[in-house]
Parts: structure tokens; sequence; C-alpha cells
């Protein structure tokens, strides 16, 4: 929820001081909420560091985005495909090494070894991320009602509002098929725990390569080529997954269902570089509390199919959602 609500304020932020500053800034309160989270010594402070460490890292959200599409105005969509494929390594990867570390010395550890690894990226980012022109000026420099009536205007425009429907229904079905895959392997498909939980990083590990070919393919060909192709392996994928028994068929149908992540890389690109630069923060802030919101209702009612013993019919429910999306998709006109 706090890294939801964070995404517009991180957005007006970017368009105000720049997204330097507030990608470094989401580095450091990143970093000092993590420590307090691995020194929490009752609930209340562990709530509390991890509400806080979801709006530090919400800043960080929204600015990536807006520094990648500045920095690579032509090739915006293989940055941010590069740059999300890394974030997907990073959910392979650093569980298994916070779960070693947690195991062979202390669970806080698993934490703490995140503080330094925040402070060098900081400092990365520093050096490495250009800073915004000095005579760059921001639509929200002072809040009014001119200000607040053109934002909405620019992302009331038809093909924003289009993208941004994709985005949402893309990103309830990504809510909804991750936080249940894992348990419907092994209470329909009867998988042992540790058979679901590697089905569940194959899909992760896929998407590392499917996340930058997609960016790449969103700048080759555009968005209305290469979306109805992701969504529509996506509902196959579904639809697959629902039918199949085997260990291998299942194997095969989740690699198939890693399409979807490409879905992100390709709508966010098309939105950042479809919004004008002096509101782009503001109006990609505003666009993601609103599709994170929204989407975050997804796993309740994929859970209370479940709950009826319809696991196998959500998971049909997605593929019709991901087929909507696949054909709205072939209407988004060229960037």
């Amino acid at each position: 929820m706090a890294y939801a609500v964070g995404q517009l304020p991180g957005g007006i932020l970017a368009d105000k001081f720049g997204e330097r500053r507030i990608l470094v800034v989401s580095t450091v309160i990143s970093a000092v909420t993590i420590a307090f989270v691995a020194a929490a010594t009752s609930a209340p402070i562990l709530f509390g560091a991890t509400t806080l460490f979801g709006l530090g890292t919400a800043l960080y959200g929204v600015s990536r985005f807006t520094a990648l599409s500045e920095i690579y105005p032509d090739k915006d969509g293989s940055a941010i495909g590069v740059t999300m494929a890394a974030g997907e390594a990073g959910n392979v990867v650093m569980p298994a090494i916070a779960g070693v570390v947690a195991a062979a010395v202390a669970w806080q550890l698993g934490f703490g070894i995140a503080v330094p690894l925040f402070a060098l990226v900081g400092v990365s980012l520093w050096l490495f991320v250009p800073e915004r022109a000095a005579d760059d000026e921001s639509a929200i420099d002072s809040i009014s009602v001119d200000a607040v009536r053109y934002i909405f205007e620019e992302i009331s425009r038809p093909s924003i509002l289009l993208v941004g429907l994709l985005q949402i229904l893309g990103y309830s079905i990504w809510q909804a098929f991750t936080g249940f895959y894992p348990t419907y392997l092994i209470e329909v498909k009867e998988f042992s725990p540790s058979t679901a939980a590697g089905l569940f990083a194959l899909f992760f590990a896929v998407g590392i390569l499917v996340q930058p070919l997609s960016g790449n393919a969103y700048d080759r060909i555009g968005l209305n080529r290469i979306l109805p192709i992701l969504m529509g392996l996506t509902a196959v994928g579904m639809v697959a997954v629902s039918f199949v028994q085997s260990f291998w068929a299942v194997v095969a149908a989740t690699a198939v269902l890693s399409s979807l992540l490409g879905q992100a890389t390709v709508t966010l690109s098309y939105i950042t570089a479809a919004l004008p630069r002096d509101i782009r923060g503001t109006g990609l802030g505003a666009i993601r509390t609103v599709y994170m919101g929204l989407g975050a209702t997804s796993p309740l009612l994929f859970g209370a199919f479940a709950d009826r013993g319809f696991f196998d019919e959500g998971f049909l429910v997605l593929a019709v959602v991901a087929a909507v999306v696949s054909l709205l998709s072939l209407r988004i006109p060229d960037r």
C-alpha cells in the first residue's frame, strides 16, 4: 500500500527537483529503513519501518522510468526492459543469498546486507545519472488549479487512457497470478512446496530474458505489434496451465506465462514517452498509483474463486482478460 501511495508524490518530486536527486534520496531512505527493519524489536517498529521502506522505494519507481526515457529517447523501451530485467534477477538471486546468510548467521543480517548495497547504488546514481538542465521547467513548480487541469488533460488523452487501462488489466493479472501460483501448484497440481517454488523462480528467471527482448521489440516495431503477442501468449499459458498435469508440461506452460512480465515494460515505456516532459513524473506517478491501487484488488477476487473450488476457472478468467488486453492493444496508435 505504501509503495502504491508513494508513486504520485515521487513523480511530483521528480518533476520539481530532478530525477537524480530523487533516486539518490530513495536509496538513502531505503538503506535507513531496511536497517530499522533488521533491528526491529517490536511489531509496531517492524510495521512502521516496513511502511517507510515502501514509501522510500516508491520514490525510485517513477524516477527510473522518466530518467531512462530522457537519457535514451530513441531506445527507451530497451533501457527500461534491461532495468526491469535486473529487478527480476534480484527476485531470483537476492532471496536465496539472504536465506543463506540468515541461516548461517542471523535473520537480521539477511536484511542488513542490503544496506551497503543501497549506499553503493546511491553513490553510483549521483555519479552517473545526468542532472536535469538548469533551464528545464516543471509545470508543478507551484500547485494551482491550472496546473491540475493541465495534468488531467494530458493524462486523459485517449491513447494514454487506453494504454493505462491495459496496464490496469495487465497488472491485475500479474498480481493474481504471482499471488497464487505456488499455492495452486501445491494444492491443485499436487507438487511439493520445493517444486512449486522452483517453478515460480523459473517464471521470473525467464522474465530476465523476456523484458529486454520486449523492450527492444517495442523500440523496433511499436506497442501495437509486440503487446498483442505478449498477452496472446499469456492467455495461451493461462489456459494450458489449467489443463495440463505432467511436470514438464507445467514447466513449458510456466515459461510461456513469463510473457506476462514483458507487458509492463511495453506499456510503461509508451506512457512515459507519451507524457509531456514538464509533467512526466507527476503524470506517470498518478497513473501508477491508480493501477497499483486497483490491481491490488485482483488477488482478493481470485482468492474468492479459489476458496470456492474454482482455482482452474480462475486461471481461465485471467486468460480471458489477457485476450482482451491483446485485442485492445491492436487499437493503440504508433507513438
